[in-house]
């Protein structure tokens, strides 16, 4: 069982990486109250529980942070995470000068792979002479499978349930997308493709990746048929118009752009933060919907190449 975490909130996602450290530090784990924490978003001091192991479990003054990102592509290979720990460690610098660090943790959601691991830890050895580990989502993942009671605490159980939204949802969507400015002097005109074409073989021609269409796309699939009954009624005929001229703008964007990206997934991921942060206000609580809403368009050939 994998949990999408990457649709929490960066508080959710913090409070989960908290009842970790409760299981595998202590109880003694405080966390910093929102804000400006000088490079801290939680402390234990004592002797662990079982980290990093039973044997050898670490002691001392315990700093932990959590790095969320709502991209499910992301990994601490990324550019972006290296100069996101290069920030970081500046602050865990000034710390250690003033004696308030032994041990560094940092959780995140982004992929670790056991190649990246030992290169991340040498390097934040040789910046700081500190103990430290960067746990990726696999680590989170497996503790989240050995203390089902964290997974019942924060209700992650709910993300793998059926998506519930209303019409109102839809519509703040489909307004939100067609806010957007997506012209573009170079962008070229396109004829919509409405002949379907098997998923199979538009996976292949976009360059979607079977691992995302597996774990991500498909969990959409389900809420298809609700978005479909809404833009069927007669009174959302306005939206259904508004959706029309958005994806054709949204089209020609991808169709100009495309060549910055090796996957299609890393088209649908850009789209989607930059959806959400341009309305993070409107869409935060549905940050869920706007990823089923952009898989929507992929599978019925309203983005993408289908030929």
């Amino acid at each position: 069982m994998r949990y999408p975490l990457y649709d929490l909130s960066w508080q959710e996602f913090e409070n989960i990486v908290i009842s970790i450290c409760e299981e595998i530090l202590g109880t003694g784990t405080i966390k910093f109250a929102d804000g400006k924490d000088g490079g801290r978003d939680a402390k234990f001091t004592g002797t662990a529980n079982n980290f990093p192991s039973n044997a050898s479990p670490w002691k001392g003054k315990f700093i932990i942070q959590a790095k969320h990102t709502t991209n499910m592509l992301a990994s601490c290979s990324d550019s972006e995470f290296n100069t996101l720990l290069k920030k970081e460690l500046e602050s865990i610098k000034k710390l250690k000068d003033d004696d308030k660090i032994d041990n560094y943790i940092m959780f995140t959601n982004r992929k670790l792979t056991g190649l990246q691991d030992p290169k991340i830890e040498d390097f934040i050895q040789e910046e700081l002479q500190l103990n430290n580990q960067i746990l990726g989502i696999e680590r989170i993942q497996k503790w989240l499978q050995d203390y089902p009671k964290i997974v019942k605490k924060h209700k992650l159980d709910n993300l793998l349930l059926p998506l519930q939204f209303y019409e109102d949802d839809l519509k703040d969507i489909i307004i939100s997308f067609s806010d957007i400015d997506f012209s573009n002097d170079d962008l070229q005109e396109i004829k919509r493709k409405n002949d379907k074409i098997k998923i199979e073989d538009k996976n292949r021609l976009n360059s979607l990746s079977e691992e995302y269409f597996s774990n991500s796309l498909k969990r959409s699939i389900k809420e298809f048929a609700e978005i479909e009954h809404f833009f069927k009624s007669p009174k959302n005929s306005k939206l259904a118009r508004m959706y029309d001229n958005t994806i054709d703008d949204i089209q020609s964007k991808i169709l100009v752009k495309r060549s910055e990206f090796y996957t299609f997934e890393q088209v649908l991921e850009y789209l989607y933060d930059y959806m959400l942060s341009k309305h993070e206000l409107i869409l935060k609580d549905n940050r869920r919907l706007i990823r089923v809403f952009l898989h929507y368009m992929y599978f019925h050939c309203d983005i993408g190449l289908t030929e």
